[in-house]
């Protein structure tokens, strides 16, 4: 009887821990909801933007090159420099060619001075008319001769056409370069031309003259532009046409090359859903996504999203949201996938 009721006294603060534990588990409160602000989503009317990718290039481009051979003795620039219209790019070594033109010269001289003479004799009647044919030709012959060495001369020297960049040095001080190699590429980039396809659906919404917003993420840079050519002939292989938009370009820090996107009105509107900006929020892997609350459930459950045209107006949502659900604008940052909420306000 003793051991009986000493086994009952081991055993009562055993019980007693795992009753007592088991109340106090079950008086646990539950976690407090976030207070949130909530917008209710709805198709709104908005004017229809075609959005295409645009390469950069100057208004006006030249490669230039010698239109003789020879070896090279200056070059003035380096890519990037900005060059005058009419400025020396680079020059040959004119050794030979003004050799071949003094001899020109000295051949046209000679063959004047006996023009002259027989000239004379030939008002006297005193030769053939062959004969003095011969040296009129011969003559001819003789200056021809000279204007091409005296152009050659001249094209010993290569000028820049008109103000632009240095977008190409392909030549050095001492290289032997041929005749009609480009080896200089300038560029006026004080306007510049943005290139950029068009799908044939949205080609009837473009015209000349229309205005169009292009961003440079590379120098993070906004620009106003208007379209100046309209492609009549798709490519094969897209079936896209080429559009081009000419912009100012003010401290001249549009390049050649870069990027742009590029949207242009049509004029049309269509119904699409938005959001503010700063409802969306992104994963470690940049996935967008959002917080939509169930007013019924009051919980916040985690969407995400698939993202379109930014605007001053919110963000178009493309997909994972629909017209009516109601989308965490407030409080959002404080909120897990099925947090617990209290609506504080709906906009």
């Amino acid at each position: 009887m003793k051991m009986k009721m000493s086994g009952f006294f081991f055993l009562w603060p055993v019980l007693f821990l795992m009753f007592g534990c088991g109340d106090r588990e079950a008086a646990r409160p539950e976690a407090a909801p976030v207070f949130v602000i909530a917008k209710k989503i709805e198709k709104q009317a908005a004017a229809r933007v075609i959005a295409v990718s645009g390469n950069i290039e100057g208004s006006k481009t030249a490669r230039l090159g010698f239109m003789v051979a020879g070896k090279i003795n200056y070059v003035a620039a380096r890519e990037g420099e900005i060059i005058g219209k009419g400025q020396l790019l680079a020059s040959l070594d004119p050794e030979n060619y003004r050799i071949a033109k003094e001899i020109a010269d000295a051949n046209v001289a000679q063959i004047q001075d006996e023009y002259s003479r027989l000239n004379l004799m030939h008002e006297r009647g005193s030769i053939s008319e062959s004969d003095y044919s011969k040296i009129s030709n011969g003559l001819k012959m003789a200056r021809a001769q000279q204007r091409l060495h005296t152009k050659n001369l001249a094209e010993t020297r290569l000028y820049s056409p008109f103000r632009g960049i240095l977008l190409k040095r392909g030549v050095e001080v001492g290289e032997i370069i041929g005749a009609g190699l480009p080896l200089f590429g300038v560029s006026d980039i004080r306007t510049v031309h943005v290139n950029a396809s068009v799908p044939e659906t949205d080609l009837r919404f473009i015209k000349k003259g229309v205005k169009a917003k292009i961003y440079v993420a590379s120098i993070d840079a906004a620009f106003s532009g208007r379209v100046i050519e309209v492609g009549a002939l798709a490519e094969p292989a897209t079936r896209a046409f080429s559009v081009r938009m000419e912009v100012q370009n003010p401290g001249e820090i549009l390049r050649p090359g870069m990027t742009a996107e590029i949207q242009i009105p049509s004029g049309q509107k269509e119904d699409v859903v938005k959001i503010p900006g700063d409802a969306v929020l992104r994963d470690m892997d940049n996935t967008a996504y959002v917080f939509v609350a169930d007013d019924v459930k009051h919980k916040a459950f985690r969407r995400k999203i698939s993202l379109g045209k930014i605007d001053e107006d919110g963000i178009e949502v493309v997909a994972g949201l629909a017209p009516g659900e109601l989308v965490v604008v407030g409080g959002q940052h404080k909120l897990q996938n099925g947090s617990l909420i209290a609506l504080k306000q709906v906009l």
